[in-house]
């Protein structure tokens, strides 16, 4: 067995629940009966290791099984304490996760999960296409931007999850659009199209600090997503500073001793200075949203890629898929 295998998969998951019983069915996100399913084939596919695990295998020379996996979790849902953590628990499985500051503490809705129920509302995404398109128009001047060619050209494009139209609008109100102006047009698509009460739809949709500590008591990691679920790698040195340091608040409420910090760029952002910042005050690791196995943990260790879940197979009997094999090889 080596210290340090080579290809060490790390697995990202959102929103996992039994997306029929929802009032979002729509949601781009896992049902539970699948994730179960993956479950099963990780399982017999992979050995599933913990936080802890790798934290030792990156510092310590410390051994990992062979064809490792580590489960992560992303944004700190309430569907993560209801569903994910009693599933995990009852398996005796780890999970990794990563919930944001200003959601768990401040109740805040993060603008990315307003674009997400924006768009799992009833209502044709060309509809959105319209009104951002439309508001970029009439305030061209007021904020400099540039011809909606430019936009459409750069920002329309199809991935594996969205259509180009679905696509467009996400990286428009995520990325594209100047952050005053994409706020203001997030917070309007809410209002209409979601829910006009933000504080009881973050009541619903994110866990609470108890919660969060809940999961730490029984076996979980509890990692920093960001105080505000910002683009780090577009901010400058002080504004990374400031968020990386009100981040620390959660991962203090919960109860996550320094020894064992860990970090989840939103949106997989992060530049030279994060990497500094983060190593600062402590922190042992992060994740990015690269595609991709790790096969160098130790040099990596600032930004280890992941695999989605849609990645992988949801059928507990499935074949080794090419992801699978590859992490033999």
């Amino acid at each position: 067995m080596s210290p340090a295998p080579a290809k060490l998969t790390i697995v990202m998951y959102h929103y996992v629940r039994p997306l029929a019983r929802t009032r979002f069915p729509k949601i781009r996100g896992l049902d539970l009966a699948l994730f179960e399913e993956q479950l099963g084939y990780l399982k017999r596919h992979y050995s599933l290791i913990s936080m802890e695990d790798l934290i030792d295998a990156i510092e310590h020379h410390g051994e990992l099984p062979p064809r490792p996996a580590l489960l992560t979790f992303d944004d700190g849902y309430l569907d993560h304490y209801q569903y994910v953590f009693p599933t995990l628990a009852d398996r005796q499985l780890q999970g990794s996760f990563f919930p944001v500051s200003c959601a768990a503490l401040d109740r805040q809705i993060l603008d990315v999960n307003k674009i997400h129920f924006t768009l799992a509302s009833d209502v044709d995404p060309d509809v959105f296409v319209d009104f951002i398109e439309e508001a970029c128009r009439e305030r061209a001047q007021e904020f400099g931007l540039r011809e909606i060619g430019h936009y459409r050209e750069n920002y329309r494009v199809s991935n594996f999850l969205d259509p180009a139209n679905v696509n467009y609008v996400k990286l428009m109100l995520q990325h594209a659009l100047p952050l005053q102006l994409r706020a203001q047009l997030v917070d309007q698509l809410f209002r209409r199209h979601v829910a006009s009460d933000e504080g009881s739809f973050a009541d619903e949709l994110y866990a609470t600090a108890d919660q969060l500590r809940i999961m730490r008591d029984g076996g979980m990691h509890i990692g920093s997503h960001g105080d505000l679920h910002l683009w780090l790698g577009h901010l400058s040195a002080a504004e990374q500073d400031a968020d990386i340091d009100r981040s620390l608040r959660l991962l203090d409420a919960v109860g996550m001793p320094p020894r064992h910090r860990t970090m989840c760029y939103p949106y997989g952002s992060y530049d030279a200075h994060t990497i500094e910042a983060i190593a600062a005050r402590g922190f042992r690791l992060a994740l990015t949203t690269e595609v991709a196995l790790s096969d160098e943990i130790v040099a990596r260790r600032f930004a280890l890629p992941r695999l989605d879940t849609n990645h992988l197979p949801k059928d507990a009997l499935a074949p080794p898929s090419e992801w699978t094999i590859a992490a033999a090889e």
